[in-house]
């Protein structure tokens, strides 16, 4: 038998092969004498009562029941005794619902152990530092036991419980055989009384159970404090905790303590059924115990003598050797436990390299630093030298784990995950519930104080392990009931009721390459003001004639960017035999209800050669399908390249103009606002907010500007700044603006006026009191454009269409020629528009960016009906917004702004 085997040998069956010598890994499988797995049936052969009812029963059987009875009966009687014992195992009944549901559903990765030597009998010389001597004694063997090897504790375990059950029926038999007599009080408990150095057992009298019926609470002998319902609780339900560790001794849990599958015949069977034995058989035991205590002994005798059960057993020296088996028993058991969990997580590497010198062990697998700090531990407890003392907090770390274990049960019901289907099904949320809330009332009815403290020493915990801890492959609860809220909460998300004031951006960003949209892709995170992000990709192909899916190993690579980028985005990529194609299904299936992409955003379509921003990076696995990026060059780590290399500057690109402009006029069509981004390969977040950070320093320096340019540039004479496009394009910038990231840059709005208008002042005053209404703080700045606005084809054709018009009007061919007009306006537009007064447009937004801004937002054109004139389009785009630096061309369909409350 070796370190690795598991201790559920310990209860009837010992080794008499030859030990191994060296055990590296624990096996899943048991392994014969020539190391290869043994199919012998004889291999699991615990049932109920022997794999699980003795050990739970050995466990929760400990040193109180032997030194606390007197004391709880005394203190609190016989009626409150009673209530406490029925909230302790209503708090421990609900636990093990928990545990048996979470124990019948696969194998766990948990564990629990304690370590505590108490109870030493007043037979030797007394007093603090005898008590720390005796109980280091005896610490130090149960170490030497824990160290030399678990197979002692094996054979030794079986017998303390017999010889534990024996000294608990000789106390029973002792309250019915053993007739009145006088007990004399030790001489620390007469020190701290009345005076009185004698107390009386009268053996089962009536009188003597009514004087015992209700509280009477006076100061601890030991610990010469005050007594009172939480403090005699906290001592009391140090005696029922041993169901945890009875538990992890049973099957499948404590399989994963001791490394091992465990020696159940079936273990969803027999765990529940034995567990809630042991559990009853404990209540009625110490019940019974109670009763009878109050039925026999007096007041003085319960409260000034807590081991009266051996003055008054047949055979007094019975109870002593009970006391030192159960603590021996508990103490070895718990700081083996203990030693294998901290070993556990340690190998686990929960908490980083914290504990990596606890992973030692020996030639033959036993994690020999583990047990020696383990014991360490248990030392500085026995500093405290008086069981009491230490009650109240060891209480309320068993009734926080007991509240961790019904939380977790309950998140696993909550979630309604499909493979939680424990075979023991008695258990509800509502059973949970109940035990999370009696575990958290009684910790801070026990002290308040140390409950907050154990809540925040157990915070930061799991706070080192969120930090600490490595990517697991067990699964994490905490995705799953995201999902299940998420679900529901998305269900609740009603498009019906969708009002433009609580409108925010959601946005399909379109990437052909992520190596050359890094600066965009982080830009538009900051653009999307807590609403959705979603990166699109479009590979061309179709799934024909393919084995797979190819895009479903492209995922991992994806989010690995994301969380190089830290930016929040979703992924989703798609096949199509276009890029076109690929758009349009992205628009139509991307989102979930209320959550779907109502903005587009686009990359120019232009002859800048692609820079690849992830040059000299490579992808790194950090386990189970995450990546990182990293600039490390270890070939063995390397994966195959992740991302395409950029297109270089001959080759061709994978849409044409023609099919670029069709994807903006069908999102259109879609009702999607659309934006097309230029040379934000120019754009470097951190040196443009690192000029916003400069401000909060030195006041007088200016930060980045966002330049908004509103009005339609292409066509002078439209309705002015009041229209859906140009408000969404102020949105936009107000929402930029509003971010953590950019709230110190200065937004700079440019007013188009003519200095010959008799409007200008009257446009200003307009365009500043919208800005108020919609609380947007802007600087406004005028500018004259009379010298661009002339070349505009309207301007210089007014005068020859005045007197064409005064013709047909004559004819009677004017209201047609409206009409006509109203449908051709904007293509006749386009296509009259010359590159002369492009440019010039786009001189005087470069002449207006003094300073620099770090983005500028343009107004975009509706594209063209007639498909022919996309070319046309797209070229006066170029033009309009060439070398104006990191620029934004938008174009918005739906309404975003009110002014309503």
């Amino acid at each position: 038998m070796s370190e690795k085997a598991p201790l559920l040998h310990y209860r009837l069956t010992t080794s008499t092969g030859p030990e191994p010598k060296d055990v590296p890994k624990p096996s899943r499988a048991k392994a014969g004498r020539d190391g290869q797995p043994s199919n012998d049936k004889t291999a699991r052969k615990l049932g109920v009562f022997f794999g699980v009812v003795i050990p739970t029963l050995l466990s929760m059987f400990s040193v109180v029941v032997f030194l606390r009875i007197g004391f709880v009966v005394g203190q609190a009687g016989l009626y409150q005794s009673i209530i406490m014992f029925l909230v302790a195992y209503l708090i421990i009944t609900m636990t093990v619902l928990s545990v048996c549901a979470i124990s019948t559903n696969g194998a766990l990765d948990a564990g629990e152990g304690a370590a505590a030597v108490a109870g030493l009998n007043q037979v030797l010389p007394s007093g603090y530092w005898w008590s720390l001597l005796y109980g280091t004694v005896l610490l130090f063997l149960c170490f030497i036991v824990c160290l030399v090897g678990a197979q002692i504790y094996a054979k030794a375990t079986f017998i303390i419980f017999i010889i534990v059950m024996t000294v608990l029926a000789s106390i029973f038999i002792s309250f019915f055989i053993v007739g009145p007599t006088v007990v004399t009080l030790s001489d620390a408990s007469v020190s701290n009384s009345t005076g009185l150095t004698t107390a009386n057992y009268t053996g089962l009298r009536l009188h003597t159970l009514e004087s015992n019926l209700l509280p009477n609470y006076t100061v601890d002998y030991t610990t010469c404090t005050m007594m009172s319902f939480a403090t005699v609780f906290a001592v009391m339900f140090n005696g029922c905790t041993g169901i945890m560790a009875g538990s992890n001794m049973s099957g499948k849990v404590w399989e994963l303590v001791m490394c091992s599958p465990g020696d159940l015949k079936n273990p969803s069977y027999s765990i529940p059924r034995g567990t809630l034995a042991a559990v009853l058989i404990t209540f009625v035991t110490y019940n019974l115990l109670s009763l009878l205590a109050a039925w026999s002994c007096d007041r003085h005798l319960l409260q000034r003598d807590y081991s009266f059960l051996g003055d008054i057993n047949i055979w007094p020296p019975m109870v002593t050797i009970g006391i030192y088996s159960s603590t021996m028993s508990a103490a070895m058991s718990n700081l083996i436990g203990a030693s294998r969990i901290l070993y556990a997580l340690s190998k686990d590497n929960l908490f980083g390299g914290v504990l990596t010198l606890v992973r030692k062990t020996s030639r033959s697998g036993n994690p020999w630093v583990s047990v020696l700090v383990s014991w360490l531990l248990v030392q500085v407890v026995l500093f405290a030298g008086k069981l009491n003392t230490i009650a109240g907090i060891v209480t309320i770390f068993f009734l926080l784990v007991y509240a961790a274990v019904n939380l977790a049960c309950l998140a696993l019901e909550w979630a309604s995950a499909p493979n939680f289907r424990p075979s023991f099904r008695c258990f509800t949320w509502h059973t949970c519930t109940l035990g999370i809330l009696g575990c958290l009332v009684m910790m801070f009815l026990i002290n308040a104080i140390y409950a907050f403290a154990s809540i925040a020493f157990m915070l930061l915990l799991l706070m080192l392990i969120h930090y600490l801890g490595p990517i697991s492959n067990w699964g994490y609860i905490s995705q799953a009931l995201i999902f299940h809220q998420v679900r529901k909460y998305l269900l609740m998300l009603d498009v019906r009721k969708d009002h433009v004031k609580f409108w925010r951006p959601q946005v399909l960003l379109m990437v052909a390459n992520p190596r050359s949209c890094i600066g965009l892709m982080s830009f538009i995170n900051d653009l999307k003001k807590s609403g959705l992000y979603v990166l699109g990709h479009v590979k061309l192909g179709l799934l024909d004639g393919l084995p797979s899916d190819p895009l479903q190993s492209q995922y991992d690579s994806w989010l690995s960017l994301v969380d190089h980028l830290n930016i929040k985005a979703f992924v989703n990529l798609t096949l199509a035999n276009s890029v076109r194609h690929g758009v349009q299904n992205l628009l139509f299936i991307t989102g979930f209800g209320g959550m779907r992409p109502n903005t587009l955003v686009l990359g120019f379509y232009d002859d800048c050669t692609p820079q690849d921003h992830l040059q000299g990076k490579i992808l790194l696995s950090t386990g189970h399908g995450l990546d990182t990026v990293s600039s490390t060059t270890d070939l063995s780590e390397q994966r195959s390249p992740f991302f395409p290399n950029v297109r270089g500057a001959e080759e061709a690109k994978d849409l044409q103009e023609e099919e670029y402009v069709s994807v903006i006029a069908d999102a259109v069509k879609m009702g999607k606002n659309v934006t097309l981004a230029r040379y934000f390969n120019q754009f470097n977040r951190e040196e443009v907010l690192g000029s916003g950070r400069k401000i909060v320093a030195h006041r007088s320096m200016t930060g980045p500007f966002v330049d908004v340019w509103p009005l339609n540039l292409l066509r002078p004479d439209s309705r002015g700044y009041v229209d859906i496009c140009s408000l969404f394009l102020l949105q936009l910038a107000c929402v930029l603006h509003e971010t953590r990231a950019w709230n110190q840059a200065r937004l700079r709005l440019f007013l188009c006026v003519e200095s010959g208008c008799s409007l200008q002042e009257e446009e200003q005053t307009k365009l500043r009191k919208m800005l108020k209404e919609l609380r947007i703080a802007a600087q406004v700045q005028m500018v004259a454009w009379d010298q661009v606005v002339v070349l505009h084809w309207q301007r210089q054709g007014r005068e020859e269409r005045s007197a064409q018009d005064e013709e047909r009007t004559e004819r009677g061919e004017v209201e047609d020629a409206e009409k006509e007009g109203d449908i051709q306006k904007f293509p006749n537009n386009a296509a009259q528009l010359t590159d002369e007064y492009i440019c010039a447009v786009n001189n005087l937004i470069r002449q207006h960016g003094v300073p620099q801004p770090a983005v500028r937002f343009l107004y975009l054109p509706r594209p063209p009906a007639d498909t022919s004139r996309y070319r046309a389009y797209l070229h006066q785009l170029d033009l309009l917004s060439q070398d104006l630096g990191p620029t934004l061309l938008i174009h918005g369909v739906t309404p975003v702004v009110t002014t309503d409350l």
